[in-house]
């Protein structure tokens, strides 16, 4: 393939992303047939932070006295969107993130690790590349946020360095 088609992938991998994106989609799989250069298999899945929440109904009970006005309930705890820190490292592509240059080796980094700029952070595998994601600043890995072979959108947060 030339490298007009890798962009023209690289490009329809962005859209699809996109289109995942503003239409609340959780999975996205696409298949492109080329003429000549094979095909394209495409999978675009959003890993969801939402966790489920359980809500407990009570029955009714006889009221004796008149009900008291309840406050407006405020989360306890919100949990941080790791996107939103100053710190996260966010994985530039749509692939397969892998914390170790391969299998059965240690990880590029681990949390409390100080890192320099520039330095390997993680890889990221799209269309059979393997992307090396730098560290964008100096500073300690505070929080690894994807597992080892896990799915990434583009702009998913990797890592938290501070």
């Amino acid at each position: 393939m030339t490298n007009k088609s890798h962009d023209d992938d690289v490009a329809f991998i962005k859209s699809l992303a996109e289109l995942l994106r503003k239409n609340d989609l959780s999975e996205l799989q696409v298949k492109r047939d080329y003429e000549n250069d094979g095909s394209l298999n495409v999978r675009v899945s959003r890993i969801s932070s939402v966790s489920p929440t359980t809500v407990q109904v009570a029955a009714p009970a006889a009221a004796t006295a008149p009900a008291a006005p309840v406050p407006s309930a405020a989360p306890a705890a919100t949990p941080e969107d790791p996107a939103a820190h100053p710190g996260a490292v966010a994985s530039p592509m749509v692939g397969t993130a892998y914390l170790s240059p391969e299998p059965g080796v240690d990880a590029f980094v681990k949390v409390g690790d100080k890192v320099s700029q520039g330095q390997t952070l993680c890889i990221v595998e799209a269309m059979k590349t393997m992307n090396q994601i730098p560290a964008p600043k100096g500073g300690t890995v505070k929080r690894i946020l994807v597992e080892d072979g896990a799915p990434v959108e583009f702009g998913a947060p990797l890592m938290i360095v501070e």
